[in-house]
């Protein structure tokens, strides 16, 4: 899921409270008193409120039109996956025609117009309203998925995980919208820092997954993206190990042996991702897998060399570490070349193949440039003798 910089939720929810002083005058001033009381002076009892200056925008061309017409058009508009037309026609629908059989539905899909154009604010603005997340069903109920995905999309993390503890607390809801909701909740955990925390949570969920008797209650996608991301949490404790020349050759080793053992193991979940079978998160996580091997040869080839090793003994410890890089690049090719071949044969197209091509390559011509150089003639002046 892309980094959006945050927004500012509290944008609708001003509209509405200026909408609720507007309306408030407006009843004040038809009020009429009844009774003997004196006239009041009213160059006693005058007094000046003073508002901030309010901007509202008219929208001629939707002003004649009633709610039917305008969620006839809303509808249309969104079968064109005109997303900016149809929130335009439902949102003048849920604003101007408060007693409309079809707000409801309106406000829903305004919310999903705003989704699809990445208007997280709005969005949440829509969603929010109809959302009951501790006893919501139909549209409450997925509108509290929805208002949980765009708190995710504003990085508001702590919010969305919060939401989602709820969905996840219903004994009511069935085990795949628990087990959703419990993978969402850990992957909010994730990108709020809380690892332990998301990797526990992602753990219950496939607890959850593995003890039903029959999996179809659950699509695919869930599960595998668990695997995904605890893969990703590992992946994360092991981009946190640097390799340390200072500590010398027995601390680089014991750094190198840990960041190995972590890399094996984002692996491990990545790899059970795949198995799942989810077209996308397969793809996802082998390309993850790539990245890794390539990442560590980077990270091998950029360490310096230990500073107690004299020249020799330096010279021998350049060898032996260009043979594990030769392993660790070829291992990179193997599996990039089983990911894209298996995005192919699914017919899956995303960012995730389109970046693993690119490492291909890019790895590819690492090991053609290693078998070059390790090939390459000595020259005559460095193989003399010094005594010649």
């Amino acid at each position: 899921m892309d980094g959006m910089k945050r927004m500012d939720g509290t944008g609708g929810a001003r509209r509405w409270l200026w909408l609720g002083v507007l309306g408030l005058g407006l009843g004040l001033t038809g009020c009429r008193t009844t009774g003997s009381a004196a006239k009041p002076d009213p160059a006693q009892t005058k007094q000046v409120v003073e508002f901030d200056p309010v901007t509202v925008t008219a929208d001629l061309e939707l002003d004649r039109l009633n709610d039917e017409e305008l969620f006839a058009g809303g509808t249309s508009a969104f079968a064109a996956n005109d997303f900016k037309q149809a929130a335009r026609y439902f949102g003048r629908l849920v604003d101007f025609h408060p007693g409309s059989p079809h707000r409801r539905q309106a406000l829903y899909n305004a919310g999903l117009a705003h989704q699809r154009l990445k208007e997280w604010d709005d969005a949440y603005g829509r969603f929010s309203e109809l959302a009951e997340p501790a006893k919501g069903q139909g549209d409450a109920l997925e509108a509290s998925f929805r208002v949980a995905e765009t708190l995710y999309h504003l990085e508001r993390y702590d919010e969305a995980t919060r939401m989602l503890a709820t969905l996840v607390a219903r004994d009511d809801l069935p085990a795949g919208r628990r087990i959703e909701a419990q993978v969402q909740q850990g992957i909010c955990q994730v990108e709020s820092g809380k690892t332990d925390d998301a990797e526990a949570t992602l753990r219950k969920a496939l607890t959850a997954y593995d003890a039903l008797p029959d999996k179809a209650e659950v699509e695919d996608y869930f599960p595998a993206q668990a695997h995904f991301f605890v893969g990703e949490i590992y992946r994360l404790h092991y981009e946190a190990v640097k390799l340390e020349a200072s500590r010398g050759s027995d601390g680089l080793a014991t750094d190198l042996n840990y960041k190995a053992e972590l890399l094996l193991s984002a692996q491990g979940h990545y790899l059970r991702s795949i198995r799942v079978g989810n077209g996308y998160w397969a793809t996802a996580a082998g390309a993850q897998i790539g990245a890794l091997y390539e990442n560590l040869y980077e990270h091998m080839v950029n360490s310096p060399t230990p500073p107690e090793l004299n020249a020799e003994e330096a010279g021998v410890y350049r060898q032996e570490l260009r043979k594990k890089i030769r392993v660790l690049l070829t291992k990179s090719i193997n599996i990039y070349e089983r990911t894209l071949e298996a995005a192919e044969r699914i017919g899956s197209q995303s960012a995730f193949v389109d970046r693993t091509r690119q490492s291909l390559e890019k790895v590819k011509k690492l090991l053609l440039a290693d078998a070059d150089a390790e090939s390459a003639p000595v020259p005559e002046d460095a193989a003399a003798s010094p005594h010649s």
